[in-house]
């Protein structure tokens, strides 16, 4: 007798994804995981999970490659086959809640490719109704900033930021950053909420606090650096890059020496007025 399959729809970034699968400890994990991301839209895109023994999140190194028109993932914990014409996949992978945030991460950032957006590793914090993303290599102070941030600013992650165009989808009219679920060393999920991009600050961390704007080409160098995309594809990467050059048009990028005190956030609240350098 076949088990029925049970869906929940997690959408992230405005982009409804159906997760279905049988096994209801499984489907209780994903709906705590996700709770302030399920969502009662009609998915765009479906996954089946079937699941594998119990194990750990894998260290080993992501492959994703087309075979015809579908793309393969791989790792040691997982693999999947997703059909972008029909929008629907499958997957196996262990019992864990990082093997699927692994997978939806790799699955928006090959959807956000073809529609001008990407997933950026830095942490962004809405403050005054304006989205601001800090980025920067493993110890540049992405957590640390957030554990700074005032009271009355909102976290949308500490770890992987979302980035579409803005209103119209055209990045014409700036980029809009939107709250996701993957937690990073806070361990704290960030609000399901949107606010366009005020700034991206490339951190550093210094004896006191200083603002510097980058010229394009670097600002394009670091951005490309630090996008999430792990396919082996020259036709997504061009697109990328395009995105990247629209990005930096759109967006003032920065340095952001900073000395770790709650002072910091005041420079960047009002860093339009500090002095800074092209």
């Amino acid at each position: 007798m076949t088990t029925a399959k049970k869906t929940a729809c997690v959408e992230i970034g405005k982009i409804p994804i159906a997760l279905s699968t049988s096994d209801q400890r499984f489907l209780d994990l994903l709906r705590q995981r996700y709770a302030g991301f399920l969502s009662s839209s009609q998915p765009e895109f479906e996954l089946e999970f079937e699941l594998l023994h119990p194990g750990s999140a894998s260290d080993d190194d992501v492959r994703v490659r087309r075979e015809g028109e579908d793309w393969l993932i791989r790792r040691g914990d997982f693999s999947a086959r997703w059909d972008p014409r029909s929008g629907r996949g499958t997957v196996r992978q262990n019992a864990n809640p990082y093997s699927l945030d692994s997978v939806l991460r790799i699955l928006h950032s090959l959807i956000l490719a073809d529609r001008g957006g990407f997933l950026l590793h830095s942490a962004s914090a809405v403050l005054d109704g304006k989205a601001y993303l800090f980025s920067g290599v493993s110890g540049a102070g992405k957590t640390t900033i957030t554990r700074l941030a005032p009271p009355d600013s909102t976290l949308l992650t500490d770890e992987i930021s979302y980035l579409r165009p803005g209103k119209a989808g055209s990045a014409r009219d700036g980029y809009v950053a939107f709250g996701t679920p993957f937690a990073g060393e806070l361990a704290r999920p960030g609000e399901n909420c949107i606010a366009p991009v005020a700034g991206l600050f490339f951190l550093k961390q210094g004896p006191d606090n200083c603002i510097d704007r980058l010229a394009s080409a670097e600002a394009i160098r670091r951005l490309m650096r630090n996008i999430l995309f792990f396919a082996e594809d020259h036709g997504l990467v061009e697109k990328l890059l395009a995105t990247a050059c629209n990005f930096v048009g759109q967006v003032p990028i920065y340095e952001l020496t900073f000395y770790p005190s709650g002072r910091v956030w005041e420079d960047i609240r009002n860093f339009q007025g500090v002095h800074q350098h092209a």
